[in-house]
């Protein structure tokens, strides 16, 4: 696996204010997110100059940072018919190359540079992802595809740059893939068994663990 991006964004509008469609109305988030240069300081919160807007759901300890496979790019491409599809189109702020949901799991212990990173869950689409897209139905598409990405945890705070290594430490849940993951919360009431040994997964982070354990 590489580190083949980074990307941080800061809040501005999106949409169109003359459209009545309400996928194309004026909002205002940070998931326009543009690739950056050079060594980038990475704190228990997340990249310096990177911002979060609604702070309610996104942000925090357990979702420091946004990871996604640098391999989903061509597909989406293809699949939209778009050239423009490239690192920082679904939010995130690493662009990590040789890597999927499939092979990610909750648990994963990385070092990037001088950075230990754990991962926590699975990114869920929400509207404002539609709405950066304009394509209403891409929360749909997403769930099906699993090209969700994922979510990571500061372990060690330090230097990261993009072109480095990454190097998986430790995986001691290996049946919880980012992808098995994604599917058992989103079938919680038909799939009770799993639900029930995922919340006791200590990786994953505190709020789907909590949710599960309702």
């Amino acid at each position: 696996m590489k580190l083949t991006s980074i990307q941080i964004g800061t809040p501005r509008q999106f949409g169109d204010p003359a459209s009545d469609d309400p996928i194309d109305q004026v909002f205002t988030s940070s998931i326009g997110k543009e690739p950056v240069q050079g060594r980038i300081w990475v704190g228990d919160l997340g990249l310096a100059g990177d911002s979060v807007v609604d702070k309610r759901v996104h942000g925090g300890r357990d979702q420091a940072l946004l990871a996604y496979s640098a391999n989903h790019y061509p597909l989406w491409r293809k699949e939209w018919g778009q050239d423009d599809v490239r690192p920082g189109a679904f939010g995130e702020n690493l662009s990590i190359t040789d890597t999927n949901e499939d092979a990610v799991c909750v648990g994963d212990r990385w070092k990037i540079g001088e950075v230990l990173f754990e991962v926590t869950k699975p990114r869920t689409p929400c509207m404002t992802l539609a709405r950066r897209h304009r394509r209403a139905d891409l929360i749909k598409v997403v769930h099906a595809n699993g090209r969700s990405g994922w979510y990571l945890r500061v372990k060690q705070e330090g230097w990261i740059e993009s072109g480095t290594e990454v190097e998986l430490l430790d995986r001691p849940y290996p049946q919880w893939t980012v992808r098995r993951v994604a599917v058992v919360m989103a079938n919680r009431q038909e799939r009770p068994e799993e639900a029930r040994l995922l919340a006791q997964c200590p990786a994953l982070a505190e709020d789907w663990r909590y949710r599960l354990a309702k």
